[in-house]
């Protein structure tokens, strides 16, 4: 009689224990997925949306660099993040459609490349977090309050160039060159600020300085026609309609012997004679990591200091120096990245 009256409470006990034991292991499973990634603890892996200006090796080069910081962050795309890669080739009004594309399609973290883009999405969105890429000067852009207190929700990486010492290093193996001509496009804002930067830091290094600005990429063959007579090297700023265009850029001042001196370690390859410029595979990597720590939680875009690299790497095209004739000296050749071999 005693027993049939205890097996009730024994089972009862047994259920809470069980029960609690229960809850335990899944509320510190739950702590495990919520310390990767938030956005994950509904089962729900999160989005990217990347929007491109245009297609050219330097942009390409960013994304690809993207891609690699977001997985060394724990995103893998198709695995533990959803990446939606959206290229408006250098088009205006597809750069704004495919702006409220990513922002309908519910993107938790918006990336964009080059400042035509970030314009574009900035105007669509005020409360979507956004990460620049490539953004050299965001203030005048009008994307953020200041480099060290965005203020608002966009955050990012500049590629503002290390102007003072690519002029030291145009000077050091270009000696006798007296006038520098800047090729640019008057259609970008990021450009025009750019130009005004090096002309300054030219002329400080004794340089002649002549601006060639450009409206569309159908003036660019004509305008290096007529630098190329005019000037004793060219200096091409992170411009996206001239990067673009580069081949026909160096064909056209191959021509007269025309050095040019870029400001992106890929147009160096592309047949630029050298630079002191940023890895913009890193620059990748760094924006891809400053949006896995909006993911996380870790920083928001309103306090997080757009980040500056203080620093580049001298790049020299060899092969092209031999085609010009120019000697580069040995102390520039020692701490050079060589390419062209």
């Amino acid at each position: 009689m005693k027993k049939s009256k205890l097996m009730p409470i024994i089972i009862l006990v047994l259920v809470v224990v069980l029960a609690g034991a229960y809850f335990v292991g899944s509320k510190g499973n739950k702590s495990s997925e919520e310390s990767t990634d938030q956005s994950s603890a509904n089962g729900k892996i999160p989005k990217v949306g990347v929007l491109q200006y245009v297609s050219h090796p330097a942009l390409d080069e960013i994304y690809r660099g993207i891609k690699a910081g977001l997985k060394k962050s724990g995103y893998e795309d198709g695995k533990t993040v959803d990446i939606e890669l959206l290229n408006g080739q250098a088009d205006q009004s597809k750069l704004a459609t495919m702006s409220q594309q990513l922002i309908s399609d519910d993107s938790d973290v918006l990336i964009v490349i080059a400042t035509p883009a970030a314009q574009a999405l900035a105007n669509e969105t005020k409360s979507v977090p956004i990460v620049l890429g490539a953004i050299t000067d965001p203030v005048s852009a009008g994307l953020v309050k200041s480099n060290k207190k965005p203020g608002g929700n966009i955050t990012g990486v500049s590629d503002k160039s290390p102007v003072a010492a690519q002029m030291d290093l145009a000077t050091k193996i270009l000696p006798d060159a007296k006038k520098m001509g800047i090729l640019y496009s008057s259609a970008e804002d990021n450009s025009d600020y750019q130009a005004k930067q090096v002309k300054k830091a030219a002329e400080e290094k004794g340089l002649t300085v002549a601006l060639y600005a450009v409206p569309s990429a159908n003036e660019i063959t004509q305008m290096v026609q007529v630098m190329a007579n005019e000037v004793d090297f060219i200096y091409i700023p992170t411009d996206n309609t001239i990067a673009n265009a580069m081949q026909t850029v160096v064909e056209v001042a191959n021509k007269t012997n025309t050095p040019i001196i870029p400001s992106v370690d890929t147009m160096v390859e592309q047949g630029g004679l050298a630079t002191v410029g940023i890895n913009q595979y890193k620059l990748g990597v760094k924006t891809g990591q400053m949006t896995a720590d909006i993911l996380k939680g870790k920083s928001k875009p309103a306090t997080t200091p757009v980040y500056t690299f203080d620093s580049g790497d001298v790049i020299v095209n060899e092969k092209q120096a031999e085609k010009l004739g120019i000697t580069i000296p040995e102390d520039v050749l020692k701490e050079a990245k060589i390419v062209g071999e």
